[in-house]
């Protein structure tokens, strides 16, 4: 994602959709793993093997084991900021619902490993970090998108204050479904993400 250019579009070429798709293949199997072993007794070249990629070329694409999972981490904060990127100036806060709806099909095949990734983050201390880091990363991207959407400054505050309530409730929907038992389905997965915006969109009770 980047700030610099919010209205951004377009697919990205084959070679970085390659990579895309190779990043995602690790973070798969380094969940898988830690799902089994946990992350302490799992080992980056574990990780490689399983991958089928040397560790040499692990290390060209994380800088350790944990933010191997990186790419599932950041795939529903890509597309929500994709969605904002599209959200046109007047429509409301389902508009944008609507459109990450649309899109979620990208995210379909992942949800059972994000899932338990996202399970993972509640008790395993250096993935909470990864994914807490995610989000820090996402803010200001999502202030850029909003910043740019009504024609404020990027450092505008009230944008800012808008992008870190979207964020934390994109972070808090995945917790708190990741915290019910059964396997996630795309259909209730959305509807705690759509509770989640709506409530902040209505603000605080008075």
């Amino acid at each position: 994602m980047s700030a610099e250019n919010p209205g951004r579009t377009g697919r990205p070429p084959l070679t970085e959709r390659r990579k895309a798709q190779t990043r995602l293949e690790i973070a798969h199997e380094a969940v898988r793993l830690f799902t089994a072993k946990g992350v302490a007794a799992t080992s980056a070249e574990e990780i490689a093997a399983a991958a089928g990629i040397s560790l040499r070329t692990l290390w060209r694409y994380f800088p350790s084991k944990e933010s191997c999972v990186l790419p599932l981490l950041t795939s529903g904060i890509e597309v929500t900021a994709r969605c904002m990127r599209a959200w046109p100036p007047g429509e409301a806060m389902t508009w944008l619902l609507k459109e990450m709806e649309r899109c979620s099909q990208d995210l379909v095949t992942h949800l059972p490993t994000l899932f338990d990734l996202v399970r993972l983050t509640q008790s395993e201390p250096g993935l909470r970090a990864v994914w807490l880091q995610a989000h820090q990363d996402a803010e200001p991207v999502f202030a850029a998108v909003l910043a740019h959407r009504a024609a404020l400054p990027p450092d505008d505050l009230s944008a800012r204050m808008q992008a870190a309530m979207i964020n934390t409730a994109l972070r808090v929907a995945m917790e708190h479904h990741a915290s019910k038992p059964g396997p996630p389905t795309e259909e209730a997965v959305l509807r705690t993400v759509r509770t989640a915006f709506l409530t902040v969109a209505q603000g605080l009770p008075d």
